[in-house]
Formats: C-alpha cells, sequence, structure tokens
C-alpha cells in the first residue's frame, strides 16, 4: 500500500490526538494484525452476506472482510460499491442486508428504512473517517491553496480560469496558468457529494447557494461516476479540480490542496489533521443511532476541516437468523481497536475512541 510509508508515523499521531488503544504493526501483514484478538470474540456465522453502498469505504471494507473471512471460515460476504444513494435504497429494498453510506438517513429515508426492520429501527453505525481531499491537476504548480469561498466559487462556475484573481489571492507566489478550470464532480448520488456541499455550504454561504444533497446540484462542471471515475477523470485530464476521498488520492498519486480551516491555517490533509477535525464532532443521534455532526468551520489547531463518516446501516432487530451472526462478527471487527488501527494506512482515520466504543456497544446489541 503507497500509505504503509507514513502508517507507524499516523498511527502514533492517532493515538494522540484520538485516545486509540492500539494500532498495527508496520512489520505484521494488515489481515494477520486486524483478525487479533478483538476479532476472536466475533461471532462467526456460516452462509453469505450482502452488502452495498459508498465506494468512499470500498477499501476498508475490503480489509474487514479480508480479515473476518481469515477468521471465520465458510463466510462469502459481497460488498458492492454501488454509492450511498443506491445502497440506502437497496436496503430499503431489502436487496443489502447492510448499507454503506457516507450520510447518516435523511428524515424522509428513516421510516422506510425502518419498515424493513422487525420490531425495530435502522441504525446509523459511525464506523471510520473518511477525509476528503481536494485534487488538482495543473502543470506547474504544486502547494495549491484554497479558501473555502474560492472553492465553492470554482465549483458554482464563478471562477473558471486558473489565474483568476480569487485563487491568485490564495496562492500569491505561484505561477498560475491561464487554463480553463474543469471541475470535477460524481455523477452518481453520493455521499462524498453530500459531505463536500454540507461544507460549502456551512463555510461558504455567500458563494455557494445550492445546499448540500447527494445529488450534484450546481450547474456546470463535469461528471464522474463513482469515487474510482473521479480519480481517473482528474488524473488523466489537465486543468481539473475535484473532491474524493483521501485514499483514493493517495492511491491515484493525485495533487491535494491545502485548505484554510476556521482558525485561518492552511491545513494540509493528514491522518492527524483528519483526527483533529473529528474531536470537535458531537452524537446527535438517540440511543444506539450514532448519528453524528460535524464541524466544518473547526477552529482547532492543525485541524483539516472536510471529513465524511461512513457509516453502516443496519436493523436494530429483525435481521434474519442465518444474517445476524454474520452482520454482528463483520461490523464487531471493523469497530475493534484493531479493526480501526487497520485503516490508517489505506487512507482512512479511525473513530475517536469514545466513539468507537459506542459503536462496539450498539453492534452487540443487534438482534
Amino acid at each position: 500500500m503507497k500509505l504503509q510509508r507514513h502508517g507507524a508515523i499516523a498511527c502514533l499521531a492517532l493515538t494522540a490526538v484520538l485516545g486509540l488503544s492500539a494500532c498495527g504493526s508496520d512489520n505484521e501483514p494488515t489481515g494477520a494484525s486486524a483478525s487479533g484478538s478483538a476479532s476472536a470474540s466475533a461471532d462467526c456465522g456460516k452462509g453469505t452476506l450482502n452488502a452495498q453502498g459508498s465506494s468512499a469505504q470500498k477499501n476498508a471494507m475490503a480489509e474487514w472482510i479480508k480479515a473476518y473471512q481469515q477468521k471465520c471460515a465458510g463466510t462469502t460476504i459481497n460488498y458492492e460499491p454501488t454509492g450511498s444513494g443506491a445502497g440506502i435504497q437497496a436496503f430499503i429494498a431489502g436487496t443489502a442486508d447492510f448499507a454503506g453510506s457516507d450520510s447518516a438517513l435523511k428524515p424522509e429515508e428513516q421510516p422506510q428504512a425502518d419498515a424493513k426492520c422487525t420490531d425495530g429501527q435502522a441504525l446509523n453505525l459511525p464506523m471510520v473517517i473518511g477525509p476528503v481531499a481536494v485534487v488538482y491537476n495543473v502543470s506547474g504548480v504544486d502547494n495549491l491553496q484554497l479558501k473555502p469561498a474560492t472553492l465553492a466559487q470554482i465549483f458554482a462556475g464563478k471562477v473558471t480560469k486558473w489565474d483568476d484573481p480569487a485563487i491568485k489571492a490564495d496562492n500569491p507566489d505561484a505561477k498560475l496558468p491561464s487554463t480553463a478550470i474543469q471541475a470535477v464532480h460524481r455523477s452518481d448520488e453520493s455521499g462524498t457529494t453530500d459531505n463536500f456541499t454540507k461544507y460549502l455550504s456551512k463555510t461558504a454561504e455567500a458563494d455557494w447557494t445550492f445546499g448540500n444533497a447527494k445529488a450534484w446540484k450546481a450547474p456546470g462542471g463535469v461528471g464522474a461516476a463513482k469515487s474510482d471515475g473521479v480519480a481517473s477523470k482528474v488524473k488523466s485530464t489537465e486543468g481539473t479540480l475535484s473532491y474524493v476521498e483521501w485514499s483514493y488520492a493517495e492511491n491515484a498519486g493525485l495533487k491535494k490542496a491545502k485548505v484554510q480551516n476556521g482558525a485561518g491555517e492552511w491545513a494540509e490533509l493528514t491522518a492527524d489533521s483528519a483526527g483533529k477535525a473529528i474531536a470537535g464532532a458531537k452524537i446527535e443521534g438517540q440511543g444506539n443511532d450514532l448519528k453524528m455532526s460535524i464541524d466544518y468551520n473547526t477552529k482547532e489547531a492543525g485541524a483539516y476541516p472536510i471529513v465524511l463518516v461512513t457509516y453502516e446501516i443496519v436493523c436494530s432487530k429483525g435481521l434474519a437468523a442465518d444474517k445476524l451472526p454474520l452482520v454482528k462478527g463483520l461490523l464487531s471487527h471493523a469497530a475493534s481497536a484493531e479493526g480501526q488501527a487497520a485503516m490508517v494506512e489505506l487512507g482512512y482515520a479511525p473513530l475517536p475512541d469514545s466513539v468507537r466504543t459506542r459503536v462496539e456497544t450498539a453492534v452487540k446489541s443487534l438482534a
């Protein structure tokens, strides 16, 4: 993995910032460390589990599934990265045993999802932090810096050239070309889009008037399907700017812009800086529903402000008897200290321990 070179450093930083209780060793294969003591107590079921949704969590889910299947023979777990919107609809339709989503269920989605849970409700369980990188492809431009207002103006179609005065003001020492900006957005419904547009609406209200949603609302720009498609488009196309999860940006070798946070600092995206942003997040759900609220205007020193929490949407009660051990076993591993520590090298930031332990409790209560 390309992130292994700074995995140990990031892990130490996260231990300090988030109180993470354990980190995997760089000298041990991730799957081996992830399938250690925490998952040893997990339920091992037999049969097949089908889930789909967020492409942002695809790499995380692949690692968790690999580790769980190594521990529990005779299981087949399929996760299709169809996008958050499609995953929630599949859960509602009963074709997904659980859904991955980069946004908690909307008020209009909650009763539809609850209806699939006999004598229970659909829970929003945060499972990992996915920092969102602002990526770009402009020859001769490195160390790009962008304020929220500048980002909003670009994605709203108000700033269309790389040498626009707004970008120059953020980068006084850069040699910016007159190249046209191609602002790339997700063409499918995406929790990443929902979080990115929520960030713009909270930090640049005067320049972003399109609210937030899984579907892209602003005019213009170029659409690309799923996270892989966005990363590929930026990598192959001069003059592009987009938003994509950190793991995809790293794996594609894309340049990442520094973003100004609420304290006025130019924040670089690292595991440490992303974890600092989540330090100010609050759980606003009730009981075992752990929907979180992120402060995109965080003034925490060194915090990188564009982060998302990626959730598993799962029934608190009503899971089929043959599915329950599989769901509890897999999600117990994902929420374990070992399961979370394995995420650092994949481009994610682990949950704060105070949140992680609540997720563990919620998973244990599934029935």
